[in-house]
């Protein structure tokens, strides 16, 4: 699967409030699914792009932190669970499916983290920084929620109102 095949979606498009399903599968089709996402990633100039937002609902996160944009990371299942639900950050974050908009947004700035890589090992970290808040965003997509949706209905409001144009 190429790059031109894949398309991200953008809000209001309601194909991005479904639910990810989990990867079962970690075959030829994932990897190529993931290359795609990356290439098309970097074309658009992300950090992160999750499957559901290129139409493919799969729990399947392709990431690229480095100013090099050489450092692809990508997490199959991924899953978090909160250290301290008192320690928060927040971050001017935008999206590809929100093309145009950054919002500051307050998260949880201590997760433990563990997922799947291509081949199906698992592994666990304790992500810092911009890694935290960037997983935790696009875990966001992998359950059908937006960034949107922690901004007032107004902006929401506007916000969908520009892009629908």
């Amino acid at each position: 699967m190429k790059d031109e095949k894949l398309k991200i979606l953008k809000f209001p498009d309601p194909r991005l409030r479904t639910v990810a399903v989990k990867v079962d599968k970690f075959d030829k089709s994932l990897e190529n699914l993931a290359k795609g996402m990356l290439a098309l990633m970097y074309k658009e100039n992300g950090i992160g792009l999750a499957a559901s937002q290129v139409d493919k609902h799969i729990r399947l996160i392709a990431m690229d932190l480095s100013e090099e944009r050489n450092e692809p990371m990508f997490f199959v299942n991924p899953e978090y669970k909160i250290v301290d639900n008192h320690s928060t950050d927040s971050y001017e974050e935008g999206c590809l499916s929100v093309p145009g908009f950054n919002e500051t947004i307050t998260r949880p700035d201590q997760i433990e983290l563990s997922w799947q890589d291509l081949k199906g090992n698992h592994h666990n970290i304790v992500p810092t920084g911009l890694l935290t808040i960037c997983i935790q965003h696009e875990m966001d997509h992998l359950e059908g929620k937006l960034m949107v949706d922690y901004i007032s209905p107004l902006k929401r409001d506007r916000i969908r109102k520009k892009l629908s144009k």
